[in-house]
């Protein structure tokens, strides 16, 4: 019970198909929110790992979208972004990547997030 109410609460959506991706990134996009996307893949502990403190760090912008996309479920999205290590992350500002973090560094990955999220919200205002 306590798991399903922790679903519940995510705020990383899930990224289950190729028109899953396609209506969150226009979502997201419309609404000028810089995404951060979590590649992972179940087989891969490192990325078991990293998402508790995936999901924390979607708590802690609430002005960005987490998505959460398994390389085996959605291969030609990974494909086509070529997605090559697990776990990997991407920045997506306007639909297009800025950057990308490849490995379980929660420091790294932290610190680029934030200031990927403060450059993409300072520049909404200007």
């Amino acid at each position: 019970m306590e798991g399903q109410e922790q679903l519940k609460k995510s705020k990383v959506v899930k990224i289950d198909s190729k028109e899953s991706w396609v209506l969150h990134i226009s979502h997201a996009t419309k609404q000028g929110y810089p995404v951060v996307v979590h590649f992972s893949a179940f087989w891969c502990v490192p990325s078991i790992v990293m998402n508790p403190f995936f999901e924390e760090l979607a708590s802690t912008y609430q002005k960005a979208k987490f998505l959460a996309l398994d390389v085996d479920e959605v291969k030609e999205i990974a494909s086509r972004l070529e997605i090559k290590a697990m776990p990997t992350f991407l920045l997506l500002s306007g639909g297009d990547p800025v950057d990308k973090i490849v490995g379980a560094n929660p420091d790294e990955v932290k610190k680029r997030v934030d200031h990927f999220i403060h450059s993409t919200s300072s520049n909404k205002f200007m």
